[in-house]
């Protein structure tokens, strides 16, 4: 059993504030390092709920979080002309990420998260590691945890030889808008469902998720959706270009999308998609695109430093299981640390969690394969 450790974090979203929790909650003095210089709220959507993230809050003590959700009765796909071709009566429930993230982040204390705090590097040292900010400062722990997601430096430490993403061909673009910024026609097929279509070019789906501040009440909910379409690499790095990012990033914030670009993301969905989608779409002034990217690790662990969530392995967000599995990955870790000396229980981490994420991303691959414009 180890006895009370220092950790460092490297990422304050959802995975990092995961392993977080539920270390500070056993007894660790943990930080978390975020890069951002406001915080993270707002910055989500919707997550579909799985197991591990039901087990996860009741770890920390929040079986409160776990219940503020809404239940879609059924799953319906539609027509191009906005018809309904199917549907399913299987009952599923979405949470808001922003409350998760809110929930995790005040089970720390506020001196534990440290914003505007970048990471340049993280390195080895004796019986830890070293965690060296931009600033020029650096901080000694004996444990440090890589959840700084798809750019993560601390693949560095762990995987040196293997840190590139691979970009799939397409992206998502998103929304998260009050319910009753959709039109009744829009509304009537779309709430309290989980609504699909697939087209030539576009595979969308949208469903309901809390409020900002965990509201369920109806009138006080949104609603998310999500909008997968073909990208080449070339036109993606010019688009980020045109919006005043970084051409080698992965995504757009909401607010970052220029107008322009936006009138022409609202025209692409006049023209492509059921007329309750499209009102959707119509409805966001600022919609967000993130890019898909596949990476998986010959490793999650190395010395005293282990990588977690999509620092470790980026699923498809077609799996649904992103967040589920940077859930299962903290309550691993936090069970083996809890079990067994530090060294043996990294080395037992990545023997059990790397197969888990290498499953879970070629399941994704897999239903990437039934995409019309998609590459498994």
């Amino acid at each position: 059993m180890t006895d009370a450790l220092r950790v460092g974090v490297v990422g304050g979203s959802i995975g990092g504030l995961f392993a977080a929790a539920l270390l500070a909650r056993a007894g660790h003095e943990v930080t978390v390092f975020e890069r951002s210089q406001h915080g993270l709220a707002r910055r989500g959507a919707g997550l579909v709920a799985q197991q591990e993230l039901f087990d996860l809050l009741h770890r920390v003590g929040r079986d409160d979080a776990a219940r503020v959700g809404v239940v879609a009765h059924e799953r319906i796909t539609l027509a191009r002309d906005g018809s309904v071709v199917s549907r399913d009566a299987s009952p599923q429930t979405q949470l808001s990420w922003d409350h998760l993230y809110e929930v995790l982040r005040a089970a720390l204390p506020t001196a534990s998260y440290r914003l505007g705090s970048a990471v340049q590097s993280v390195e080895p040292s004796g019986r830890g590691a070293v965690v060296r900010l931009a600033e020029g400062r650096s901080e000694a722990f004996d444990l440090v945890i890589g959840a700084d997601g798809l750019n993560s430096v601390v693949r560095r430490a762990v995987a040196p030889e293997s840190t590139a993403n691979h970009y799939v061909g397409y992206v998502t673009w998103r929304g998260l808008i009050p319910e009753e910024a959709l039109p009744p026609a829009a509304a009537r097929p779309l709430l309290d469902r989980f609504a699909f279509f697939t087209g030539p070019e576009s595979h969308m789906l949208g469903y309901l998720v809390p409020g900002p501040a965990g509201e369920v009440e109806r009138g006080r909910r949104r609603y998310n959706w999500v909008w997968y379409r073909p990208m080449t690499g070339q036109r993606l790095r010019e688009l980020l270009a045109e919006a005043g990012r970084d051409p080698q990033g992965a995504s757009l914030a909401p607010g970052q999308l220029p107008d322009a670009l936006r009138d022409e993301l609202v025209a692409d969905a006049l023209r492509e998609l059921p007329p309750p989608f499209s009102a959707a779409v119509e409805a966001e002034s600022r919609p967000f695109l993130q890019a898909i990217f596949d990476y998986v690790p010959p490793r999650m662990a190395h010395g005293r430093i282990a990588l977690l969530g999509d620092a470790a392995v980026m699923v498809r967000p077609h799996t649904a299981m992103g967040a589920a599995k940077a859930a299962g990955d903290a309550m691993a870790l936090a069970d083996l640390v809890a079990e067994l000396p530090l060294d043996e229980a990294l080395s037992r981490y990545d023997a059990e969690r790397l197969p888990v994420g290498r499953a879970i991303s070629a399941y994704g691959r897999r239903l990437a394969a039934s995409l019309p414009f998609a590459r498994p």
